[in-house]
Parts: structure tokens; sequence; C-alpha cells
């Protein structure tokens, strides 16, 4: 099978595809809650405004939400999630203060990368509960602490902060 023939049969793929070409358009029309058929510019109102308009309106699909507001599904679904609307929803950027499951308790304020030296105490935290995890035979619990060991990576990473990301990265590397 060719490349060609792989991409027409992947069509999830096209629609991302599709989104991720897209440019923001200046002057896009959104439907405004409670005013039936009526639009107003987007730029006379925040982003957080028209996601909540929308969702209240009967558009609950958090992809079509960021297609029409132009925003980051992280955004998208921590307005929603701010608003009551939306529960269960995580990724590299909500708050790992929010309950997941059972194991966030433990990691609770463990996460940290202001400086170099607050990243490593970090890890040694996390690395204590690995090892915790380990002695009760909780595989689970373990990959708990890697998961938060890569989002402080990757948020260390995106933030421009290199020398705190390297110190994840390095626990990791071991584990």
């Amino acid at each position: 099978m060719t490349t060609e023939e792989l991409i027409q049969e992947t069509q999830p793929l096209s629609f991302e595809l599709e989104y991720a070409d897209e440019t923001p358009a200046n002057g896009v029309k959104v439907e405004r809650a409670g005013g039936a058929g009526t639009e107003e510019a987007v730029e006379n109102r925040s982003k957080k405004e028209q996601i909540l308009d929308l969702y209240e309106a009967g558009t609950t699909d958090i992809a079509d939400i960021v297609r029409r507001v132009k925003a980051r599904p992280s955004y998208v679904a921590q307005v929603l999630q701010t608003a009551g609307y939306l529960s269960g929803y995580f990724d590299l950027y909500t708050t790992t203060g929010r309950e997941q499951n059972i194991y966030t308790r433990f990691f609770r304020n463990v996460l940290s990368f202001k400086s170099a030296d607050a990243a490593r105490e970090s890890v040694q935290k996390i690395d204590r509960l690995y090892n915790y995890f380990e002695r009760l035979g909780d595989r689970a619990g373990q990959h708990q602490a890697m998961v938060l060991a890569l989002t402080g990576k990757n948020r260390a990473r995106w933030s421009g902060k290199h020398e705190e990301a390297q110190v994840f990265s390095e626990w990791l590397a071991t584990h």
C-alpha cells in the first residue's frame, strides 16, 4: 500500500490536517447564545465569552469550539472546567492540583521547575514516591510518577527552562 492510499484511508487524520492548515481570519463570526440566529463579531468578545456562549448554545464538542474560536484545546477545556461544564479532561497544561485519579493526592505540590534546584527537589520527591510504589508492587503508581516527571520535563522545556527540563529528563532516562 502506498503512502497516498494510507493517507486517503485515514479520514480523521485529514480532518486534523485541515484544522492545522487553517489560518486565523479576522472578523470570524460565531452564534451568540440566547440570540437565536444573531451573530456578533469575534473581536467584540473575549475568547472565554465565545467559548461559554458556544457551549451554552449547544455546541459541546471541544474540537468544534476550538475550530470556531481559534483557541487551544487545553484553553477551551480549562474555561469549560472552571465554569463547571466539563470534568475529567487533563492534558499537559491543565493543573496537577485537580483530582485526576487516586494517585493525585500523593503527587500534589510535588512538581516545581522555578529553578534547577527546585527541579532537583521535585525529582527527589518523585523518586521517593516511585520507590514507594515499587516496594508496594504498584506499577500504576510508578507510572504516575513517570508521567509527572514527563510533565515537569515538558512544561520546563516549553517554558524555555532547558536546565530544569534536563533534570527531569535525566531521571526519566534511568527509570
